[in-house]
């Protein structure tokens, strides 16, 4: 029993030892004498064990485990940032947990489908500083791709440009274009009725009635009479802070511009919007059908028509007109 004790009494004294002796090599830096700058990556949505085992491969911590314990329990799980950071091996733990919460070298830059590139100069005026004057001046509409962007906050607009031009290119695949051709369609021509579609519909699944219906009026060498393209020209609305104004008049629908389809038959001059692939997808992919017309009820859900009668009685049932 006394022996027992004894081993029992070693047992307690030793464990908190070893742990401790195994704590404090762990949170030491991996080479004091190395500071020489290694790009660490985190993406957006990574966790504190996937970040602890990236660092460890990185050989820029001694432990994925101790990292993990002590970005869960030592308060800095929830402060590590998204982007890229530059560490050295002769950072202990503490210093690169602090470094992965504080001066990331990146931002995270989300583009929404259908916005003009006036909206986007604003947004990367105010997260990157970027003038927004020199945006416009190289910023072509319809080609700056929506998507989540990591971006160095020091980018110029060169490499901003490069960035929407690069996501462009690798989601026009050659299919979409083998689609487009199909249709007798250059890529300009696809990408302004995208960005009609886009503007237009608010649904995944009306953006293919919707974009029959733009190819149809075209073919049969109909006006668009499309909402959205009276709103692209006039512009910046104050009042509504906005760029799209809401519930155009008729004084609106006469305004003379070439982008008004209501007064100029065929499609704008350029894409009044960047549209997202799902629009893009939905022009090439359009289903063959007889509809000339739509509405929009309240819940932005679009509602076909073949003949005007048919668009009438629509307007009646959904618009309350």
């Amino acid at each position: 029993m006394k022996k027992r004790f004894i081993v029992l009494i070693a047992l307690l004294v030793t464990i908190p030892l070893v742990l401790y002796m195994w704590w404090s090599q762990a949170l030491k830096p991996v080479d004091p004498t190395n500071t020489e700058a290694v790009s660490f990556t985190i993406e957006s949505g990574e966790d504190s064990r996937t970040i602890s085992d990236k660092l460890f491969k990185a050989n820029l911590i001694r432990s994925p485990v101790a990292f993990y314990l002590l970005s869960r329990f030592g308060g800095y799980g929830r402060k590590i940032q998204a982007g890229e950071f530059h560490l050295t091996p002769s950072m202990s733990m503490h210093e690169i947990a602090n470094s992965l919460t504080i001066g990331t070298m990146d931002v995270w830059i989300t583009i929404p489908e259908g916005w003009r590139r006036e909206e986007i100069a604003l947004k990367l005026a105010k997260e990157l500083n970027i003038p927004e004057t020199e945006f416009l001046k190289v910023a072509k509409e319809g080609y700056l791709f929506p998507e989540t962007y990591q971006v160095q906050k020091e980018a110029t607009v060169s490499v901003i440009i490069s960035m929407f031009q690069n996501e462009f290119n690798k989601k026009i695949t050659s299919d979409i274009f083998s689609k487009a051709q199909k249709r007798q369609l250059t890529l300009d021509e696809l990408i302004t009725i995208a960005s009609l579609v886009e503007r237009e519909g608010k649904h995944d699944s009306d953006r293919p009635i919707i974009a029959s219906v733009i190819l149809n009026r075209l073919n049969q060498n109909q006006k668009l009479d499309i909402d959205a393209t009276v709103q692209y020209a006039l512009g910046y609305q104050a009042n509504q802070k906005s760029w799209w104004k809401k519930d155009l008049t008729l004084d609106d629908l006469n305004i003379d511009s070439l982008y008004n389809t209501y007064k100029n038959p065929g499609l704008p001059p350029t894409p009044i919007a960047n549209p997202g692939l799902a629009s893009i997808q939905a022009v090439v992919d359009a289903p063959t059908t007889e509809y000339l017309y739509y509405i929009s009820d309240d819940n932005g859900t679009i509602h076909p028509a073949k003949t005007i009668e048919e668009h009438n009685a629509n307007v009646a049932k959904y618009l309350n007109k």
